[in-house]
């Protein structure tokens, strides 16, 4: 009995989180108070749910009101909408906000962010964000808050293509890294398991590895062989074994991407998965009783050893495509890297006994 009750609750709440919020209530619900010292982060569900079926939503303090400004029809103008967050810091020491952005990445409707002061004057404007992938993507900014008050997200259209906000002031810390390896501008942000990949420029080697970019810019995928990305190119000599790296959009995270080499089916890639509180992950159900599938609406990193006799001296061929039930997907920052034999490789030689 105790099972199902707990069975039972769990199902009740699934149900009352995933219900939109109404963002054209200029108030928000004050949450029950916690530690002062603790600054809690905010999730602002922006979807457009009729006001009937919609409850305000519960969000910390330092977030004072959001509203939607409807769009306006001038003959000749795009019409255009804007979501007003107004804010307050927390205090003196919260000097940076980071925002988070939740919306479907169609070309002719990129949003952007805008940071006023009280006065009305541009503290900072992010420019259009998104690839233009037309696939559900996130994107990340950091807003200096010292004098701003207020952030407008702006999209073309009636703002439908906008799902929702994640907000969380950032801290300083000194950060530590090799003088040896190559600098990457590492910003940790809430959920994430990796920093962002960036292909190599032009091959390198060390220790006997070599590093080759397949592809910097970005390619959609769908889950047929003719729907995937198709890359060649040449070994001079046979590596020890090789690694494939790339990032990948809107995987199902239970089916990720496919690897065929040299015409054989490697399987699926390991994906490096967020912490599963991300509010990235989408969920996809007919009921929730029947389970649900989850996509990851932003970027993650994905990997495929390929062994050594899948390769060969001459041109190889490498093509990826969508895991089994996703209906469009895209890559980005496709790269290969090769083992050879190094003079200090570490190795053990075992004999038969």
């Amino acid at each position: 009995m105790l099972s199902r009750v707990a069975a039972l609750l769990l199902l009740v709440f699934a149900v009352s989180s995933t219900r939109g919020q109404d963002v054209f209530n200029d108030s928000l619900a004050t949450p029950s108070p916690k530690n002062p010292a603790h600054i809690d982060s905010a999730w602002l569900d922006l979807r457009q749910i009729p006001a009937a079926s919609s409850k305000p939503q519960a969000s910390p303090d330092w977030v004072e009101a959001v509203s939607i400004v409807p769009p306006q029809k001038t003959p000749g103008v795009p019409e255009k909408t804007i979501f007003r967050i107004r804010l307050t810091r927390p205090n003196a020491e919260s000097q940076v906000l980071f925002f988070r952005l939740f919306f479907d990445d169609n070309p002719e409707q990129k949003p952007q962010l805008t940071a006023w002061d009280e006065s009305g004057t541009v503290v900072m404007q992010s420019g259009p964000l998104g690839a233009g992938i037309g696939l559900p993507t996130s994107e990340s900014v950091m807003i200096p808050m010292v004098g701003a008050s207020t952030i407008d997200v702006e999209v073309p259209g009636d703002g439908k293509t906008v799902r929702g906000a994640y907000l969380d002031w950032m801290a300083n810390a000194e950060v530590l890294h090799p003088l040896s390896a190559e600098h990457r501008d590492l910003i940790p942000e809430p959920f994430m398991a990796m920093a962002p990949l960036h292909a190599a420029t032009q091959d390198t080697e060390r220790f006997g590895t070599v590093t080759a970019s397949l592809a910097d810019e970005m390619i959609r995928i769908g889950a047929s062989v003719s729907q995937g990305a198709a890359f060649q190119f040449g070994l001079e000599s046979q590596p020890l074994v090789a690694l494939i790296t790339f990032e990948v959009a809107n995987p199902n995270i239970a089916a990720p991407p496919e690897i065929f080499v040299n015409g054989e089916n490697l399987g699926a890639v390991s994906v490096t998965l967020p912490d599963l509180a991300d509010p990235a992950y989408r969920g996809q159900t007919a009921s929730l009783l029947r389970g649900m599938r989850f996509q990851y609406t932003g970027w993650l990193r994905a990997q495929k050893l390929v062994p050594a006799n899948n390769l060969k001296v001459g041109t190889n061929d490498i093509l990826i495509v969508g895991g089994a039930g996703t209906d469009a997907s895209a890559i980005r920052a496709t790269q290969i890297q090769l083992k050879y034999l190094w003079d200090k490789t570490d190795y053990q030689l075992q004999t038969d006994r």
